[in-house]
């Protein structure tokens, strides 16, 4: 993997960390942006640790120029900022996993493990501040929505869904961004686990997500959540 923070000291020690985690080689190690994506060109990492705020190349952009140019290589970004200004940016670029720098060595590795897996690596922290702006976000109009059936979870919305969402791709979006996996999400909608894949597929397709960390993203710009 590679390591990409602009403060010499902790860029060090960050480099010093992973090398004493089970699973982990530095391959690298990055002052700024620019100097990320080089790295990743060369040494083409699984994983690159990513800091926000570098001098001729930020940590978006980099981001952005990375996951665009060497879709294998996934970002975790390592910050110490947690505010929806960098928080949001930086998923929207293609971030996979998003930490403060409050980390310890566990939940930086088990972050890694999570991109690695096709997973989102999100702090418990980072999550819970997606859910908090999510469930703050003004719903779309529903005007002359039905009601749920028994045992129906309550349409995310109805009306102008963006991007030619259906009403039930809209649903599973939202229980995404409530954080369930696709087997609560097939509980909850009492349909198969083939079938939510099915969905998943299409409104990731629809709105140009790569992953669920983006779907929520997504969700929360656009205001789709569940109806309480």
């Amino acid at each position: 993997m590679v390591v990409a923070d602009d403060q010499t000291v902790v860029r060090e020690g960050i480099v010093m960390l992973l090398g004493l985690l089970p699973g982990i080689e530095v391959v690298g190690a990055a002052a700024d942006g620019e100097e990320a994506v080089r790295l990743v060109a060369e040494q083409t990492p699984d994983v690159v640790l990513m800091d926000l705020r570098m001098p001729r190349c930020d940590g978006v952009e980099a981001t952005r120029r990375i996951r665009a140019e060497y879709p294998h290589t996934e970002v975790v970004v390592l910050t110490t900022f947690a505010d929806d200004a960098s928080l949001f940016p930086a998923l929207q670029a293609g971030a996979r996993g998003y930490l403060t720098k409050d980390a310890g060595g566990e939940e930086i590795a088990r972050a890694i493990a999570d991109v690695r897996s096709g997973a989102a690596g999100l702090s418990p922290q980072v999550q819970l501040r997606l859910l908090e702006r999510l469930s703050q976000a003004p719903a779309p109009d529903a005007a002359g929505q039905r009601g749920p059936a028994p045992g129906e979870s309550k349409p995310a919305a109805r009306a102008e869904l963006p991007d030619g969402l259906t009403v039930r791709e809209a649903e599973v979006l939202a229980l995404i961004a409530d954080g369930l996996s696709n087997a609560e999400i097939a509980r909850e909608l009492f349909v198969s686990q083939a079938t939510v894949k099915t969905h998943i597929n299409n409104l990731f397709a629809k709105t140009a997500v790569r992953d669920r960390a983006q779907a929520v993203a997504y969700a929360f710009t656009h205001g789709i959540r569940r109806r309480s």
